[in-house]
């Protein structure tokens, strides 16, 4: 009987979790070209680290991207407000954890999951890029399954941009002169992410790298992923 039960209970478990995949998939579809940034939840609002996600969040809207974050304080609320700055399309992908997370007020769209995993999938299947701002062992996660998955040929290669040299270049000297040096990784594989603690160099190393993507007009799809020319003069 107890098997049973719990048998029962790990079946309506499968369903939650497709709920959440169906809730995110329809939600999400028309987003059009869309940046996830990540970083800790723990930033201050007079950080330097909120204060460079804003202007990163807003130069890319006003650039045509929708901007994904994870839902809460810190660097994903800058991220959403960055975004309303621009007059862009604020996404906040929320999860429910035992010390509850509030969702910050800067969201026009907003969803929320119970399960990382589900969420995850979102964060990558809509990016048309990533922001990596300073963070913790969720940051390094999403830093780390991104690489993944372009060094394994699961999803198409996208500009990855870590933003803060001296948060970062301790990590990336240890990739270097470690995980390189000792063969588990290739030197190319250093060339997947960009690094760079300027906005405006950030924003437009990804606008850069979709357009040198754009195949000829006559192999272009009916519609493309990506934001509009801005005209300099403006």
């Amino acid at each position: 009987m107890e098997m049973q039960e719990f048998a029962s209970g790990e079946t309506w478990r499968v369903f939650r979790i497709m709920s959440e995949f169906v809730e995110g998939f329809e939600s999400l579809k028309n987003l059009g070209p869309a940046i996830t940034i990540f970083g800790s939840a723990r930033t201050k609002r007079d950080d330097g680290s909120y204060k460079t996600t804003l202007k990163v969040a807003e130069m890319l809207a006003r650039r045509g991207f929708a901007i994904i974050s994870g839902g809460g304080p810190g660097i994903m609320e800058a991220a959403n407000r960055g975004a309303r700055l621009g007059k862009g399309v604020s996404v906040g992908l929320n999860i429910q954890l035992p010390a509850e997370q509030k969702p910050n007020r800067y969201q026009n769209k907003s969803l929320i999951f119970r399960h990382f995993f589900a969420r995850k999938v979102m964060f990558v299947k809509y990016a048309s890029g990533y922001v990596i701002m300073p963070g913790g062992v969720g940051t390094l996660d999403e830093f780390f399954e991104s690489l993944t998955l372009i060094q394994t040929g699961k999803i198409r290669r996208f500009p990855v941009v870590l933003m803060g040299r001296k948060y970062w270049e301790g990590l990336i000297r240890w990739m270097e002169h470690t995980l390189v040096e000792e063969g588990t990784i290739s030197p190319d594989d250093l060339n997947l992410f960009y690094l760079t603690d300027r906005p405006d160099d950030a924003v437009e190393y990804i606008v850069k790298f979709h357009r040198d993507s754009i195949p000829p007009s006559g192999e272009r799809r009916k519609m493309s992923p990506l934001p509009p020319l801005e005209s300099h003069n403006e």
